[in-house]
């Protein structure tokens, strides 16, 4: 998938060979450059694979959560219903705003 798009891999870029002209550049200058660029690439490299792994076990974390979702709320409050949760509700209305919510 990305190795089809990354045209370079470190090992290309430590074993390039320059050749040296008249009023070329210092060969140490690009050497040292290119072990800038290999360093690079292997970080880029390992932090992809590192994000690879993430992604899938947030996946398979996904794909479990949403196999059982009502096994929650069950746990969380067995027997409640939707009419006892409004009827509490209503009275946490009463208890806090008096009569003046229903005048």
């Amino acid at each position: 998938m990305l190795s089809d798009k990354i045209k370079l891999t470190a090992k290309d870029i430590l074993e390039k060979e320059f050749k040296t002209g008249m009023r070329g550049y210092r060969p140490e200058d690009v050497d040292q450059f290119l072990d800038l660029v290999i360093r690079d690439y292997e970080t880029f490299h390992q932090e992809i694979e590192e994000l690879r792994q993430e992604n899938l076990k947030l996946r398979k974390k996904a794909e479990d959560t949403q196999s059982r979702p009502t096994a929650s709320y069950q746990q969380a409050a067995p027997g409640t219903t939707n009419f006892d949760i409004l009827k509490r509700l209503s009275n946490l209305e009463k208890h806090v705003f008096g009569n003046k919510l229903y005048e």
